[in-house]
């Protein structure tokens, strides 16, 4: 058995052995708060005693696998690995260290203020790019963020906020900026929208160098029941860094149990 297939078979069985306590984050019948729109957080949070396993499976045959954990109602921490050729006949290249991720709610939502949330999310999103010491999306780094919900003919959420990453080997090292929306269809189906401004990715040596578009993300998530979510993502609609067809299609699948 490979590492990959290792990795993924703990992830069905842990979601297996605790499917009576599951729970959502999609749809308007979602029990738990999203804690990302597509690749940038939201200011969500998993409650005490409540985890989310997630599976991302992307381009070159790669795979990210994660776990955050709700160890404080205002507090989560998490941790996820993966690499590419995973997937496929190629020899599987790993990433270079596990992503560290620790989020804490400073303000709570109220009907007229937003939730906001600081944190620290040290993995990014697509192959590592060993040359640049980066990911092909940087991780967040530091960040704040707002969130707030309305009903809005089932949820409609809006999320906002500023993130310094800490890869830079590019010699960018500019404070970026992320808004992003999701709106229920349905009691099991949400749309998401996000745009990354790009704002550490557009210098000379940089993988958005050439453009300076940003990154402009559309995602859907479907609740399946028994806390498992599916999610299909069109990245990098904006063709930032490079001519796709359509975008950088991904898949994600989430689990979100209680211990």
């Amino acid at each position: 058995m490979t590492k990959g297939e290792g990795i993924f078979t703990c992830f069905c069985l842990l979601a297996l052995s605790s499917s009576s306590l599951a729970q959502s984050s999609a749809g308007g019948s979602a029990s738990v708060e999203p804690t990302m729109i597509i690749d940038k957080p939201t200011a969500g949070m998993l409650h005490r005693g409540t985890y989310a396993l997630n599976g991302n499976f992307f381009e070159h045959g790669g795979i990210l696998f994660g776990i955050s954990v709700g160890l404080l109602d205002r507090f989560n921490f998490g941790i996820s690995y993966g690499g590419t050729n995973i997937l496929g006949t190629d020899k599987p290249t790993m990433n270079p260290y596990p992503g560290v991720n620790v989020r804490l709610r400073i303000l709570e939502e109220s009907s007229i203020a937003p939730a906001l949330a600081i944190g620290f999310d040290w993995q990014g999103r697509g192959a590592y790019v060993e040359d640049l010491k980066r990911y092909t999306i940087k991780s967040p780094g530091f960040y704040l963020v707002f969130s707030q919900n309305f009903a809005l003919a089932g949820n409609f959420s809006l999320h906002g906020g500023l993130n310094v990453s800490t890869e830079r080997e590019d010699g960018d090292k500019d404070l970026n900026a992320f808004v992003g929306a999701e709106k229920s269809v349905g009691r099991d189906i949400s749309i998401l929208a996000e745009y990354d401004a790009g704002l550490n990715d557009n210098s000379a040596n940089a993988l958005g160098s050439s453009r300076g578009r940003g990154y402009f993300n559309l995602g859907l998530r479907w609740n399946w029941g028994r806390g498992l979510v599916l999610g299909l993502d069109l990245k990098d609609i904006f063709k930032n860094q490079q001519d796709i067809s359509v975008g950088n299609r991904t898949i994600q699948i989430e689990y979100v149990g209680n211990f």
